[in-house]
């Protein structure tokens, strides 16, 4: 029979025992992510939408989802031979058209796209560790402080970070005195930006990149 409570609620011990399986859900959720499909348009092999959805937005609210995130890095790292909290990590940034049904928007100018900016920050193995969401229009100098100040507390060891050259000179990017002033009020961060070399021709991986 295995285990009963892992198929009752967690609230009042008068609730109704739990019908719907959370492999399914997380399958579903799963499937999402792979095929960016609407919340109707998940199969009917899985629960209903209304359902994933609601499991959704509760684990993504109680942080549920990034306390995975973040034993599964652990795990990995230590599968690898690392200490289980990384002391660097890689930063960037993707700016990305979105639909005009809601939520926040700007227009990245250097890019030449209206809508949001992914912010991220990977340990130096690839492994997503924080990210933030935000107008398109968010400087990276400014994106980053919010991104960083995020995982403060999740990873008190990293401290030094790698990113990438301005795309433009008049863009200001992650170089410059002006993001080393805001990080200076979260912590103690030190910016390395890697620079592809002049002498390179075509696609090359970029080491930190």
């Amino acid at each position: 029979m295995g285990d009963y409570r892992a198929f009752v609620s967690t609230g009042p011990t008068w609730s109704r025992p739990r019908t719907t399986l959370m492999r399914d859900v997380w399958d579903a959720i799963q499937y999402m992510v792979s095929t960016g499909c609407q919340w109707a348009m998940i199969p009917n092999d899985f629960p209903p939408p209304s359902t994933v959805q609601r499991y959704f937005y509760n684990w993504r609210d109680n942080a549920l989802l990034h306390q995975i995130n973040h034993a599964l890095v652990m795990a990995v790292r230590e599968q690898e031979g690392h200490e289980v909290s990384p002391s660097a990590g890689v930063i960037d940034s993707q700016s990305v058209k979105t639909t005009e049904s809601g939520g926040v928007c700007g227009y990245d100018a250097g890019k030449k796209i209206k809508g949001r900016k992914r912010h991220i920050v990977t340990d130096t193995l690839g492994f997503l560790i924080g990210f933030v969401i935000h107008g398109a229009d968010v400087q990276d100098r400014d994106g980053a402080v919010h991104v960083l100040k995020s995982i403060r507390h999740s990873h008190p060891w990293l401290r030094h970070v790698f990113a990438k050259p301005a795309p433009t000179k008049a863009g200001g990017g992650y170089a410059g005195p002006q993001l080393r002033v805001k990080l200076e009020t979260i912590g103690c961060w030190t910016m390395q930006i890697v620079k592809r070399s002049d002498a390179t021709k075509g696609f090359e991986v970029i080491p930190r990149r």
